[in-house]
């Protein structure tokens, strides 16, 4: 499941967990952001990875992604302010090719190497 499947797949998870997507492929000047969500006053900023394993998937977000997806973020903030009054944080959806999506929460932080 690659592409536009595993962003649909991610975003049906989220919705089953209770969050608002609030957008889907993002354009902002410093790149694109997979998809954004809320839920109470969080604000993830999402990275979805589809590959054949969750383990591939795992190793598939590289420092410099993580460099312009920070960036994309601060982009997408100053055109939506309002959001992620109980904070903000930097999420990976990883999906398999069978369809299993796993999260990882809080994946990377600003400063992280």
């Amino acid at each position: 499941m690659a592409g536009r499947g595993g962003e649909d797949a991610a975003a049906a998870a989220l919705v089953r967990e209770g969050w608002t997507v609030l957008a889907r492929r993002a354009r902002t000047p410093a790149g694109e952001l997979d998809l954004v969500a809320e839920r109470e006053g969080l604000l993830a900023f999402i990275e979805v990875k589809a590959r054949p394993s969750l383990a591939e998937a795992a190793f598939a977000l590289g420092q410099r992604q993580r460099v312009r997806l920070l960036a994309a973020a601060e982009c997408w903030l100053a055109e939506n302010p309002g959001h992620g009054a109980a904070g903000i944080r930097f999420d990976v959806l990883l999906v398999a090719a069978g369809g299993a999506v796993r999260r990882i929460a809080d994946a990377f932080r600003l400063g992280d190497g």
